[in-house]
């Protein structure tokens, strides 16, 4: 009845065993992947038609903890899991990046992913086995994936690199000063896709070094998924990437000398209105049928595209006027509002945080209900990203998964810096209120943060500061690395790279790679 496939291999401390053939057998892809005893389920399905009109990716991940995987019953008065948990989100994101700038360029057909959690041995913890379920899931369904990837994640004690450190090992970094790092690092064979870090003032090499040793110890995974692939894997999808290059020719005829004059305006507000402007003329010069191409964004998207790499490349001109290595002018604020106990304003061109530190007491911490039990937390930090910081007119009040993110990557910039809760016991929450975004806006809120929590009197062991660096990589190998990028950059470019630390060495990291990755 069965067609079961399972391969192991001894990985780390522990064995890891993909498993295809006997569950979700109606889904495109199904991998049950366990290490120990914590074991995931990853399903993927895909559309086999592009929904009409459809002008971007439409890819979806939702990782899901079950309480019954650690033994527990969810609180509560309806006693059911119910909305995602930070942990969740956070990990449906960190699966969701790596695997993103995989697919054949042009492909749109919506592609879901679902993790859930089925086993918890409450000593590995279950996102990096979680991404490669999902990883091998994606490999063996057929949909058009450059895979596959595998995750790691790497410790520092004692000077030495650690495979896939435990749960408790990564509980809390601050109070545990043997253990430097918590770094999560997505790759396929020959490149790193992902970076994801909380470390303790660790100097550039060796963070270098962890995401070195962490690209050679996903080799034999990867390996794995291509061994199973090669017995269980679907027929490929007959997809052929569209031929738009004729359409694209009459977009670039109509409208590159206009566009290029509109990438030429330094100001924000301006350039957004000259570059629509553009487009509407563009498109006034089109036929219906051309007007109709559901590939009339992505040519649109190439010439822009275009137009700003070349000139960052082969002239070394950004959109601004500034030299690849230059930052914006910045201005530092504190103690700008009264009744608060710290507050600054943090402005680096045009992206302006405005950061607000409160002390509270013990009773004012967050109780955390996982799945490997229940914690607080005296540090909390929310970054809140409005419509109007961008000039536009959007859903106010929900809180979504890109800003959980950055609040929480701007919480990994500034943990490392954090007193003991011996020596300072008070609660610290720090909220981030984006006034202002073209750019690097979870950075702001880091050096905002830090400024905030000196102005309350927060004893921080040194001053943090944080900036997004950009790369743009051309067919023929040419280059040019941004730093301080804007919003622009960072659509049309090839990287998202965010490094925040101290003066003393590194406190959080993030790289995401837009290409099929960068060798480390």
């Amino acid at each position: 009845m069965f067609n079961e496939i399972k391969k192991s291999i001894q990985w780390g401390e522990e064995t890891l065993t993909l498993e295809t053939g006997k569950v979700a057998r109606q889904a495109d892809g199904s991998v049950i992947a366990t290490y120990g005893e914590t074991s995931v389920m990853a399903n993927v399905t895909f559309a086999k038609e592009q929904r009409e009109g459809q002008d971007f990716f439409p890819l979806t991940v939702h990782y899901n903890e079950k309480y019954y995987a650690a033994g527990k019953i969810p609180g509560g008065f309806f006693k059911r899991e119910a909305r995602p948990t930070e942990k969740e989100t956070l990990t449906s994101r960190l699966i969701d990046r790596p695997i993103r700038p995989l697919f054949v360029d042009g492909f749109k057909n919506e592609v879901l992913g679902i993790c859930t959690v089925l086993s918890h041995d409450l000593v590995n913890d279950p996102d990096v086995v979680a991404m490669i379920a999902a990883s091998a899931a994606l490999t063996l369904s057929g949909a058009p994936f450059m895979g596959p990837i595998a995750g790691c994640r790497v410790g520092f004690e004692d000077g030495d690199y650690v495979l896939n450190p435990t749960v408790d090992d990564m509980q809390d970094l601050r109070n545990n000063p043997d253990q430097r790092l918590d770094l999560v690092v997505a790759g396929t064979k020959d490149a790193v896709m992902m970076v994801e870090s909380e470390a303790y003032e660790l100097s550039e090499e060796e963070m270098l070094g962890a995401v070195t040793f962490a690209h050679e110890q996903i080799q034999p995974v990867i390996d794995l998924i291509i061994d199973m692939a090669e017995e269980a894997a679907n027929e490929p999808f007959d997809y052929q990437p569209p031929d738009y290059s004729g359409l694209y020719e009459a977009v670039k005829a109509a409208g590159e000398d206009q566009m290029r004059a509109a990438y030429a305006i330094t100001d924000k507000q301006d350039r957004v209105a000259a570059v629509a402007a553009a487009k509407e003329a563009i498109k006034a010069t089109l036929s219906e049928d051309q007007l109709e191409d559901s590939n009339l964004g992505t040519a649109l998207k190439k010439l822009e595209s275009g137009i700003l790499r070349g000139d960052v490349v082969k002239n070394g001109r950004r959109i601004d006027g500034r030299a690849t290595d230059e930052i914006r002018p910045i201005v530092a604020e504190t103690g700008i509002l009264p009744r608060t106990h710290g507050s600054a304003l943090f402005t680096r061109g045009e992206t302006q945080g405005l950061v607000v530190t409160t002390l509270g007491t013990g009773d004012d911490e967050q109780i955390i209900d996982a799945l490997h039990g229940n914690f607080r937390s005296n540090f909390l930090l929310h970054y809140n990203f409005p419509p109007y910081s961008v000039g536009e007119v959007g859903r106010f009040g929900f809180t979504g998964r890109r800003e959980i993110g950055h609040g929480k990557l701007a919480w990994r910039a500034l943990q490392a810096v954090l007193p003991a809760a011996t020596d300072f016991p008070y609660t610290v929450r720090v909220v981030s209120e984006i006034t202002e975004s073209n750019g690097s806006s979870s950075m702001a809120s880091v050096c905002g943060g830090s400024l905030s929590m000196m102005d309350a009197g927060v004893p921080l062991k040194s001053a943090v500061a944080g900036v997004a660096m950009g790369l743009v990589l051309e067919d023929d190998g040419s280059y040019a690395v941004l730093s301080d990028i804007l919003g622009d950059e960072d659509h049309l470019g090839d990287m998202d790279f965010k490094v925040a630390g101290t003066e003393n060495g590194i406190t959080s990291l993030q790289m995401d790679i837009k290409v099929a990755g960068i060798t480390p």
